[in-house]
């Protein structure tokens, strides 16, 4: 478990407050605590990833180059996964409502914008996803430490996005420097 970490309790990245959600009282004591948490098992966690985070939200319509980001995104970071996405499109030209929801319109535009740019899509939602994280920082000081490290390097959710984006479009160190000196 992380301090600070607005998900709360987790085990295998579900969060207390996604148990809670879907009622899960694994130990049967009639509430979602803690222990629940902890008596989480991996298949467990590996039958909600999939069912609650990839089939439910309709990922899974979307071209497949963008499957692993947008489940990655919206494993840590829920609908706003969706919202990044939408509002990409919508930078892109396309007449979308930015709802977090992944409708018959947003999965169109996602395999249109694949077919017009389909070396390019994924980096730039990786990109955007990117712009997220520092957002948060921005705005919510305690959150800073996830985006960059003690020693003032790229930290976890950096990283995290950068995974998913071709190296041509990493920040260099300076880059991120620049990027974060705000921050103080």
């Amino acid at each position: 478990m992380i301090p600070d970490d607005p998900g709360g309790a987790t085990n295998f990245g579900v969060t207390i407050h996604t148990m809670r959600r879907l009622g899960l009282d694994l130990d049967r004591d009639g509430s979602v605590t803690v222990a629940d948490v902890r008596a989480l098992t991996a298949d467990q966690a590996i039958e909600i990833f999939e069912k609650h985070y990839f089939q439910k939200p309709l990922i899974a319509m979307l071209p497949q180059p963008l499957h692993a980001t947008v489940f990655d995104m919206y494993v840590n970071a829920g609908s706003n996964a969706i919202k990044i996405l939408q509002r990409l499109l919508r930078d892109m030209g396309h007449d979308l409502v930015v709802d977090g929801a992944l409708g018959p319109k947003s999965i169109g535009a996602t395999q249109a914008a694949f077919s017009h740019a389909p070396e390019h899509l994924v980096d730039a939602y990786g990109i955007a996803r990117r712009n997220y994280y520092f957002r948060i920082g921005d705005r919510r000081a305690a959150s800073r430490k996830f985006a960059r490290t003690r020693a003032g390097g790229k930290g976890g959710w950096i990283k995290r996005a950068e995974e998913f984006i071709s190296a041509r479009y990493h920040l260099t160190d300076e880059q991120f420097q620049e990027r974060v000196a705000s921050w103080a």
